[in-house]
């Protein structure tokens, strides 16, 4: 009887094979596009969670409702200072880790 057992990978072993390794060029890119998801998907979480529209939150920080579409669907670059009045407006806690990568910084 011939073993037809599928061999497990890991999502990283997957992602290594399909995107390229940690510090490609390709892998950084899916990476930092991951990371923007993310932060759109949270951000209309916790809008729905305080039972906000998007034109109700758009209003609270000054754009449009397709501002708010956008910026949770990850199909704008939105400013820094818009994401940062987005998450004043729903009450959210930010916190931010910075790491310099093949850098060496000296301060003073």
């Amino acid at each position: 009887m011939e073993n037809n057992r599928l061999k497990k990978k890991s999502l990283d072993e997957m992602i290594n094979m399909h995107i390229g390794k940690r510090g490609t060029e390709k892998r950084e890119a899916f990476e930092e596009e991951l990371r923007l998801d993310i932060l759109g998907q949270t951000i209309k979480q916790i809008r729905k969670e305080k039972h906000l529209t998007q034109a109700q939150l758009g209003e609270l920080i000054g754009v449009k409702k397709a501002q708010i579409s956008k910026i949770e669907n990850n199909l704008t670059d939105a400013r820094f200072e818009t994401i940062l009045k987005v998450f004043r407006a729903l009450n959210a806690k930010i916190n931010f880790k910075v790491e310099f990568l093949n850098q060496n910084v000296t301060l003073g």
